[in-house]
């Protein structure tokens, strides 16, 4: 191993794509439960406010496909994650 090599541990994770998917999920599925539950009790700006970060976490999602996507483009064939 040269010094430009960069080190690795066996069984190290690399990545956090895995855990922001799920935290993401969790979100979008409360908040947009949070968000129905505010507006049918009549509080309609926790409702707006609620929907606004089930939107953050949807775009989230996108985000997160799309490196997975591209990390599975650069290295064909590995397996990174239990979601992959």
């Amino acid at each position: 191993m040269t010094r430009s090599q960069p080190r690795r541990r066996v069984n190290a994770a690399y990545s956090a794509l895995n855990l922001r998917l799920t935290l993401a999920t969790f979100g979008l599925v409360t908040m947009t439960l949070f968000a129905v539950v505010a507006f049918w009790v009549g509080l309609a700006w926790l409702g707006v406010v609620c929907a606004v970060l089930a939107v953050v976490a949807v775009v989230d999602l996108i985000v997160i496909q799309r490196r997975r996507a591209a990390r599975h483009r650069e290295e064909p064939g590995a397996r990174h994650s239990l979601f992959e």
